[in-house]
């Protein structure tokens, strides 16, 4: 699978894949990365990037034509997404259908974001991260590869630690608890459910789902009531 970002600031993503765990994929060649300057697209002789707005209004968009330009110059097939404060936000399921692409192409906002007949003309779709604004997609392209290739097949070196993620049966995941011995009165004033550590895993499996189902319903209420069985 390959990532391609479209970006005014590289310096921004590129360090994010210099540690950890989408560094060791990237050197297995589990997914490729390529990240593309858009201002090398630009046609203007100063590599302007933007214009004001038709109308008036405060803030500048992206060049449309540079847009253009810098997904011409990315090979076909390819999939591509904008992301912008306008788009939907992006989920669990997002990241697993898109996981099943071969080239998924990420359009960073900036200023007051696109020109609309850039997104007519070059999205298949549009997220955001959230309901808050954000100086870039830059941001937002992180999370959205970061959640996408943990579904990439070798990325993660346990593939069990997704079955028992967050949002995998529509709940958050239940409370985990480190197996040692601590010298915090503090943490040990607080133990840890006394059945996870007599090795009946189906009760063990009961507890969490029932403990998942009531940190959902704690935490995040939208979710408990959409997906209460």
């Amino acid at each position: 699978m390959k990532f391609s970002v479209l970006t005014l600031f590289p310096q921004l993503v590129l360090p994010y894949f210099e540690d950890s765990i989408l560094k060791r994929a990237l050197e297995k060649n589990l997914f490729e990365l390529e990240v593309l300057n858009l201002r090398d697209f630009s046609a203007n002789k100063h590599q302007k990037a933007d214009h004001t707005l038709i109308g008036g209004g405060a803030g500048q968009i992206l060049d449309p034509e540079m847009v253009e330009n810098a997904l011409h110059s990315v090979k076909n097939p390819k999939h591509t997404i904008f992301l912008s404060a306008v788009g939907k936000s992006f989920k669990q399921t997002d990241a697993m259908r898109l996981a099943q692409k071969k080239h998924v192409v990420l359009v960073c906002g900036r200023y007051e974001g696109f020109d609309e007949r850039s997104i007519e003309l070059g999205a298949d779709e549009v997220f955001c991260i959230g309901d808050f604004i954000l100086t870039g997609g830059e941001l937002g392209a992180l999370c959205l590869i970061d959640s996408i290739a943990r579904h990439i097949q070798g990325v993660l070196g346990n593939a069990q630690s997704l079955e028992n993620e967050s949002f995998e049966n529509h709940y958050l995941e239940a409370p985990n608890f480190a197996n040692a011995v601590f010298k915090s009165k503090e943490i040990n004033k607080i133990p840890a459910p006394l059945e996870y550590s007599k090795g009946n895993h189906a009760r063990i499996k009961q507890l969490k789902l029932d403990l998942s189902k009531l940190r959902t319903k704690f935490y995040r209420l939208d979710l408990f009531k959409q997906h209460k069985s």
